[in-house]
């Protein structure tokens, strides 16, 4: 399955990458498998996207969770919680 990645504000300056297309295998079925695989990277992967760490997620521009499934050719963007006051 092809997919757009985008990393926004603190995750992309932590990983030194806005934005990537890749194609993961087939057994890769939901939000929480990719970020899974893509903490099977290594450094800083491993750290930025671990599974402890609270991160907001959206498909196609639709904020979902974890359990969300992917779709082919879909944006999936990740950032940091955001706060306003």
């Amino acid at each position: 399955m092809k997919l757009e990645l985008r990393f926004f504000a603190s995750l992309r300056e932590a990983l030194g990458v806005s934005q990537e297309n890749i194609v993961i295998p087939d057994s890769i079925k939901t939000i929480a498998d990719l970020r899974a695989h893509l903490v099977q990277r290594g450094h800083p992967w491993s750290e930025v996207l671990a599974q402890g760490k609270v991160l907001r997620c959206a498909l196609n521009q639709v904020m979902v969770d974890a359990s969300t499934p992917l779709q082919e050719n879909a944006e999936v963007a990740f950032f940091p919680p955001v706060t306003g006051g």
